[in-house]
C-alpha cells in the first residue's frame, strides 16, 4: 500500500464497470513512461486510500490521486491524461470548460454506463505483465 506522501498517481476505478476496466486499458497502453498505478474501488487498497485522502463516500466510479491531491469526475480524467503519451495530452486542455459542464457530461455517462457497456460479475485479474501496476 502506498502512503498519502506517495508522488505515484494511482487511479481508483470500478473494478465491474466494462466501460471502466476498458478504460484502464486504454490507460495501460499509452502509460509509456510507466506513471501510473491502479486499484479498483472494490480493493482494499482503495478502502484505505478513500480513508487516507478523506474522499467522500458517495464517489462510485472514478478517483485520481498525484501527490498529496485527489479528483473526481471530470477533472479526474483530464488530470490523467497529462501522463499519457502522444497526442492524448492535448485533452488537457478541456480544463477551460467549466466543470460544471465537464461534470454534467461525466455523470450523464456514468450514470448510464452499465446500461451501455455492461457490468462484470468480478473484478478484472491482471496479467502477470501488468500486475505491478496494480495496487491489491
Amino acid at each position: 500500500m502506498m502512503n498519502k506522501d506517495n508522488t505515484t498517481p494511482i487511479i481508483v476505478f470500478d473494478g465491474v464497470c466494462n466501460l471502466c476496466n476498458g478504460a484502464v486499458q486504454f490507460l495501460l497502453k499509452r502509460d509509456k513512461r510507466d506513471a501510473l498505478r491502479f486499484t479498483a474501488m472494490q480493493s482494499e487498497a482503495a478502502k484505505e486510500l478513500l480513508v487516507t485522502y478523506q474522499i467522500p463516500t458517495n464517489v462510485d466510479s472514478f478517483v485520481f490521486i498525484d501527490g498529496n491531491k485527489y479528483y473526481i469526475k471530470s477533472t479526474a480524467a483530464l488530470q490523467v491524461s497529462k501522463y499519457l503519451s502522444g497526442l492524448w495530452k492535448v485533452f488537457y486542455l478541456c480544463m477551460i470548460i467549466p466543470v460544471p459542464i465537464r461534470d454534467y457530461i461525466y455523470d450523464w455517462v456514468a450514470k448510464n454506463r452499465f446500461k451501455w457497456f455492461g457490468r462484470r460479475t468480478e473484478c478484472m485479474l491482471p496479467t502477470p505483465e501488468i500486475k505491478k501496476k496494480f495496487l491489491n
